[in-house]
């Protein structure tokens, strides 16, 4: 009996990989919310999606005027199976709002809080909106 229960423990110890985050599922053609730090699961594939941070902001707070929009950048860690990758995307250029990682497209739709002038926005507060397609 001890043997079997130290086999079923052994089992269960080896199953789980603290590198290989899982959270919330979406499936294709739908949208989903992150905050840093969130993971989600594509269904029907063994992609899994990370938001990790927002690395730079010069987005124009919406309180001024200015000659351009500015841009954001938002990493996105994509799992499957054992390996990951870092992907960067940009709300300032659309060509850069998207990646594709195996059978998983995804994009950038929203990045919120919009800033203001003298305000920082902490990187716990920001919200990451992304879609899901296939490539």
């Amino acid at each position: 009996m001890r043997a079997l229960v130290a086999v079923v423990c052994l089992l269960a110890v080896a199953g789980c990989d603290e590198k290989a985050p899982t959270g919330p599922s979406v499936g294709f053609d739908q949208q989903i919310i992150l905050a840093p730090g969130d993971v989600m699961t594509v269904e029907s594939t063994d992609v899994r999606l990370q938001f990790v941070e927002v690395v730079g902001d010069s987005r124009c707070p919406a309180d001024a005027l200015c000659i351009q929009g500015g841009d954001a950048l938002a990493r996105v860690r994509a799992y499957r199976g054992g390996a990951s990758s870092l992907y960067e995307l940009h709300t300032g250029d659309s060509t850069r709002a998207t990646a594709t990682h195996g059978p998983v497209r995804f994009a950038l739709v929203q990045l919120q809080p919009y800033p203001f002038s003298g305000r920082t926005i902490a990187q716990a507060d920001y919200r990451l909106t992304l879609s899901i397609a296939r490539p």
